[in-house]
């Protein structure tokens, strides 16, 4: 049962981040645009295994099914060890995320304006990292009561 809950946790806080992202760079100019981040490896990937990459529609929904598994696996680490300081290790987890999300795209060869553009659009990336961690323990703390 705590693995079950465990993946519901850790869903809920990657689709939290997901919907936050989705839903604000639709209105705000300067949200960031961490999908654009995605297809851009997903494309190189797949070209460095001479595979072709989806187009369009295609590699927009892969993306953001890639998106929604990794950072699930990600915020998995939010449940491990004791119930103990679980909103610690969620902000914590959002935070180390957030900070990646904005410093490692350069050095692994791709396009890091899409959350560097400016500092709101840092500011923006990491908070919402911050979030999806957060609402990872939230919905932990809330099932370890049942």
């Amino acid at each position: 049962m705590r693995i079950l809950k465990a993946l519901l946790a850790d869903f809920a806080g990657a689709a939290a981040l997901n919907i936050l992202h989705e839903t604000v760079r639709r209105f705000d100019k300067d949200a960031p645009k961490v999908h654009r981040i995605g297809e851009e490896a997903l494309s190189k990937s797949l070209h460095k295994m001479n595979l072709s990459a989806p187009t369009g529609d295609h590699l927009y929904l892969a993306t953001l099914a890639s998106d929604l598994v990794s950072n699930s696996l990600y915020f998995s680490a939010i449940g491990y060890g004791k119930d103990k300081n679980v909103y610690l290790k969620g902000a914590l987890a959002g935070l180390t995320a957030g900070f990646g999300a904005i410093s490692l795209p350069s050095k692994l060869g791709l396009d890091d304006a899409p959350v560097t553009r400016t500092d709101k659009t840092k500011i923006l990336t990491v908070s919402w990292y911050l979030i999806g961690g957060l609402v990872t323990a939230a919905v932990l703390n809330r099932l370890n009561k049942d």
